[in-house]
């Protein structure tokens, strides 16, 4: 099989480039960044932005699959930095697709596409899309996986998989982040901490988008469909969190705010940063303040059944890989 990867030097992006490359797949990679580091696997390395319609088109030319990973993620930033990498970019990579005879596009989405600042439980694919995001990359990323259902037919099937909270070793978003804030004594417990959430490991993760890509060729049944993805274990957020910067040798966290205070202090910030534009992220916001204090936990009933996933690897085995990762790579504390 040939496959696209865009945002193959990401964290998400390099765990499927892997998982391809270890059962024989030709890869060729999309990104902005240079990754020595795959080419030197044999990845076939493609430098270019999501806005440039011509150069995914040239990314697109023989293959079989695209997996569409990239995409401007975060809490911050105006409504156009986030359209024009998620929904436009989408639009290309769909484009890129058309042209090129690709017949498989599996678009990585979120949760989030569904969360309107309440708790989620059991949560299936029928959940509707909120009456307003709180978030510009919830919004725009529930644009996109809209155009890429839309776009499923017989010469490009399509399928999109909302994997939450993905983890592991080589993170470069969740992981990294607590860690700085847990290091600088800016951790602070949101709510009373019993909320449950899903997180993902890194491993199933991947391994769920190659069943998708599988499944596209398979099963007809999953062409157009959406799929959560999680570990399927649900934990007490804080737990989670506690348990993470664990693993790098942190203290857990014990100075609790109530979830109407990070409320009502992420909406100060939201306008502080916007009036005096400051283009840091706020340390608090409003959608932040709810995803940390509220429960969002899936159904994967559908994903087991259509795409054959399985999680492999359970949370506390992934969490003593992250350790001994922390301990390798000297990011653990003494």
């Amino acid at each position: 099989m040939n496959a696209l990867v865009t945002g193959g030097g990401g964290f998400l992006g390099r765990a499927i480039v892997d998982r391809l490359l270890a059962r024989g797949d030709q890869v060729r990679s999309y990104a902005r960044g240079a990754y020595p580091e795959l080419a030197d696997l044999g990845v076939e390395m493609l430098r270019g932005d999501l806005r440039d319609g011509h150069a995914l088109d040239a990314a697109c030319r023989g293959c079989d699959v695209v997996f569409h990973v990239a995409a401007r993620a975060g809490i911050w930033g105006s409504y156009e930095d986030y359209y024009e990498p998620n929904v436009r970019g989408t639009e290309n990579v769909i484009a890129g697709c058309r042209a090129q005879g690709v017949s498989r596009l599996v678009f990585t989405s979120s949760p989030s596409v569904v969360f309107a600042g309440a708790d989620l439980e059991n949560a299936d694919e029928s959940l509707p899309y909120p009456a307003r995001h709180p978030s510009h990359y919830s919004a725009t990323k529930a644009l996109a996986e809209q155009q890429v259902l839309a776009a499923n037919g017989d010469q490009l099937r399509t399928l999109v998989l909302r994997p939450h909270l993905i983890w592991g070793p080589r993170d470069n978003h969740i992981v990294p982040r607590l860690i700085a804030r847990a290091r600088a004594g800016q951790l602070r417990q949101i709510g009373p901490g019993e909320n449950q959430v899903d997180s993902t490991y890194i491993d199933n993760a991947a391994d769920a988008h190659l069943l998708a890509a599988d499944a596209l060729e398979a099963n007809p049944h999953a062409a157009g469909r959406v799929y959560f993805i999680s570990n399927g274990e649900p934990r007490p957020m804080w737990e989670l969190i506690n348990r993470i910067i664990g693993a790098a040798g942190l203290p857990p966290v014990t100075r609790r705010v109530s979830h109407r205070m990070a409320h009502a202090v992420g909406g100060i910030l939201e306008f502080l940063h916007t009036a005096l534009r400051i283009q840091a992220e706020p340390r608090m916001t409003r959608f932040l303040a709810d995803e940390l204090a509220t429960s969002h936990w899936f159904n994967l009933a559908a994903a087991r059944r259509e795409l054959g996933y399985q999680p492999r690897v359970s949370i506390d085995e992934g969490l003593r890989r992250l350790e001994a990762w922390f301990r390798e790579t000297g990011l653990r504390k003494p």
